[in-house]
């Protein structure tokens, strides 16, 4: 039979153990929920501009809300959901490329269209090329591998009222890792994070 002092101090661990259970996502009473974790995530998109200006620490810190949200998804097949099929607003990036990093600037939102009914993304933005403001959009074809990951052939860039046929070699891939009624995270091939709202709710 167990003594006092030993039952008091089980009590004691047991404790213990569920106050910092209660600091782990998706555990009852959670100290971190998925809607804090969505704000944290777009707040800190904002303040660096997408990723534009952050520091390491700020990017460390997106790496690890990033991958904690993606825990807490409540679509587990996202390319077999409705959900997925919209119009997305770019919010956060680590990808330089789509930043416009040491390029040309972007001006406005940098859509991503989704529609797996055709099998059909299209990427779309403005980008200033010394003050003259231009489009540029390129158009692909996904073909999934699983419920969220799809390879990705882009078939045609535009850039102003000019078209043109993409390369053969042209192709990426996209694993949908989060997405519910109002934001979608999603990685890249060659290991970039996207976040993402539903660009009807940012109207």
């Amino acid at each position: 039979m167990l003594s006092v002092k030993s039952l008091v101090k089980a009590v004691v661990i047991l404790s213990q153990l569920s106050s910092a259970l209660c600091f782990l996502p998706g555990w009852p009473g959670s100290k971190i929920t998925r809607k804090q974790l969505k704000s944290d995530i777009l707040d800190l998109s904002r303040a660096t501009e997408r990723g534009l200006t952050e520091t390491p620490e700020q990017k460390e810190n997106m790496y690890q809300m990033f991958e904690t949200l993606e825990k807490l998804n409540p679509t587990k097949k996202p390319l077999a959901s409705d959900l997925v099929n919209d119009i997305w607003s770019l919010e956060y990036t680590t990808s330089d490329s789509i930043l416009g990093r040491g390029d040309f600037p972007r001006v406005g939102p940098i859509l991503q269209k989704i529609d797996t009914t055709t099998l059909s993304a299209e990427n779309s933005e403005v980008v200033s090329y010394f003050g003259l403001k231009v489009p540029r959009k390129v158009e692909a074809t996904l073909s999934p591998k699983s419920d969220q990951f799809t390879d990705v052939k882009f078939d045609r860039f535009s850039i102003g009222p000019i078209g043109f046929s993409a390369p053969e070699k042209f192709r990426g891939a996209l694993d949908i890792t989060y997405v519910d009624e109002d934001i979608r995270l999603s990685r890249g091939d060659k290991g970039n994070i996207f976040v993402l709202t539903r660009f009807s709710k940012d109207l």
